[in-house]
């Protein structure tokens, strides 16, 4: 017994030590990698979040961009983009508007996301799922080739259309905001945690300025939802049976709400210090909530039909059982949300 003992001792201690160095390097990389931005929005009017009005009447089929936004025509490839883990090209229409196109196991998930929380009340990309895409003048990729065949033709990708006169001018971060506290933040955070969303990086945080001048504050990568939250090895994406298998609110209390959400890497990778405090640190995101803004949140999803909330996964290439399912699921965690 001491023997198991000592070395593991010896370990916390070292990392005890590791943590209690000063963090000033972290600190700076943080630093320089938030954004500032000037907020620019209708008076009154969250950078954040905009009321939907009649939200049982919204057609969750085609999200953001609507029916009229929606890809069709020919499509020729412009170049690949090699930023983040997921595969991605460019590709431009016929009609001169240019697309993101994602390949993988992100697509389904990020689609439905999009609508979910487009549904909710923020701002989201415009993204649309196509089962089949033809690509012209394709080329050989870095990342996902294998996905592609014969003729420039990729199965079950995710559109991203680009919005004109949109800029990113950089990304936001969840314990540094102007919207800190607020109830559509803690709103947004619970819709993370509703979603299992486990990439909470905020590198996936972007801030927009849109053609008319205003600020938009948005998640750009939903990519990490509807699976299992946890480390590298048992975190999931777009898997119902993992999704159906997970919690939602960890602990209510009288005044606050704890939501669940795992993402502490494996003690053993404690090695990368900055990657094991991020995620570590990510847990809380979640946490501390208060029930007012929770309560608030279900109020808007509770708006929503079971129609419409199927619609998100249809829209985003499931079967129709996964699409009954992940919908079931969702549904129970905004009566969860009501019963607070």
């Amino acid at each position: 017994m001491n023997r198991v003992q000592r070395p593991r001792n010896a370990l916390s201690i070292g990392v005890a030590l590791i943590f209690s160095l000063p963090g000033s390097t972290f600190q700076t990389a943080r630093a320089q990698a938030f954004t500032a931005a000037v907020v620019t929005s209708p008076a009154g009017a969250s950078p954040l979040w905009r009321d939907r009005g009649n939200i049982g009447s919204l057609d969750l089929t085609f999200g953001a961009g609507g029916k009229e936004h929606q890809p069709t025509g020919k499509f020729t490839f412009v170049k690949e983009d090699m930023q983040g883990s997921a595969a991605k090209f460019e590709v431009v229409d016929d009609q001169g508007t240019k697309w993101k196109v994602k390949l993988g196991e992100e697509t389904k998930s990020e689609t439905a996301a999009t609508r979910l929380l487009w549904a909710a009340g923020y701002f989201t990309d415009e993204d649309y799922y196509v089962a089949e895409l033809r690509v012209d003048k394709m080329q050989k990729l870095h990342r996902g080739n294998k996905l592609v065949g014969a003729g420039g033709v990729v199965r079950g990708v995710r559109l991203e259309r680009d919005i004109k006169g949109q800029k990113k001018s950089g990304t936001w971060s969840w314990y540094k905001t102007p919207m800190a506290g607020t109830k559509e933040m803690n709103g947004l955070k619970i819709m993370m945690a509703l979603m299992n969303n486990w990439d909470l990086k905020e590198v996936n945080n972007a801030i927009y300025v849109e053609a008319n001048g205003e600020t938009h504050y948005a998640i750009s990568d939903l990519g990490a939802t509807f699976g299992k939250t946890g480390n590298y090895v048992t975190r999931s994406k777009s898997d119902l049976a993992d999704y159906r298998g997970t919690k939602f609110i960890q602990k209510a209390k009288s005044e606050r709400v704890d939501f669940h959400l795992n993402s502490r890497p494996l003690f053993l990778t404690v090695i990368d210090v900055p990657n094991y405090r991020m995620r570590t640190k990510m847990q809380g995101i979640v946490k501390d909530i208060p029930r007012a803004h929770a309560k608030w949140l279900g109020s808007l999803l509770g708006q929503l039909s079971g129609e419409q909330i199927r619609d998100c996964f249809r829209a985003a290439g499931y079967s129709t059982a996964e699409v009954d399912g992940f919908a079931k699921v969702v549904q129970g965690r905004i009566a969860d949300l009501n019963k607070l």
